[in-house]
């Protein structure tokens, strides 16, 4: 996505959005874009980690400890394969648009990410609290107490890491989406 290609492509119109030009909308969608790498990468790496460990040691028996290594590698693999869809369902149409349709399409495409942001993400999360939920007993079976100590506490912390990003990038776009609406 080039700047200079989409600032001829906007500067040619006669109409202009009030609050907005073009070099302002490309630098909130770089930053958003940013964001949302960010998100990508940490939960890939979380689901990569989850799944080396299920694959070398796990899957040997089915039990309520794979199932919630498998909740928590699926709640993870959903989020991640929203992200991008909508990552590059937008960065597609930045290209194709013209400033007032891009305009438009990003309104709706913000309200989609509150779907996104408010009921998918939520579900995934609970999904993987459960799947984690399901294999604090073996870890304390398998473990020493200070080892499951410490799962809980980097569990936890994890957690509240990942759910911290999420919320920040969620504040991000819910104030994107009241700047356009303010326009």
């Amino acid at each position: 996505m080039e700047n200079d290609n989409l600032n001829k492509l906007w500067g040619i119109q006669a109409n202009e959005i009030s609050n907005f030009n073009p070099k302002d909308i490309i630098k909130k969608a770089k930053k958003q874009r940013n964001s949302q790498y960010i998100s990508i990468t940490v939960m890939s790496l979380t689901v990569i980690v989850l799944i080396i460990y299920a694959f070398y040691y796990a899957f040997n028996q089915l039990n309520t400890f794979n199932l919630g290594l498998i909740l928590m590698i699926s709640s993870l693999t959903l989020r991640i394969i929203l992200e991008f869809y909508s990552l590059y369902r937008k960065e597609k149409q930045l290209i194709s648009m013209a400033q007032k349709s891009y305009f438009a399409y990003l309104k709706k495409y913000y309200k989609a990410r509150q779907m996104i942001n408010f009921v998918i993400t939520p579900v995934c999360i609970a999904v993987y609290i459960f799947g984690f939920y399901l294999l604090l007993p073996y870890f304390k079976d398998y473990f020493s107490k200070g080892f499951y100590t410490y799962i809980l506490i980097s569990g936890f912390l994890s957690l509240i890491f990942v759910i911290a990003i999420i919320i920040k990038s969620t504040i991000k776009e819910q104030s994107f989406l009241r700047q356009f609406h303010k326009s």
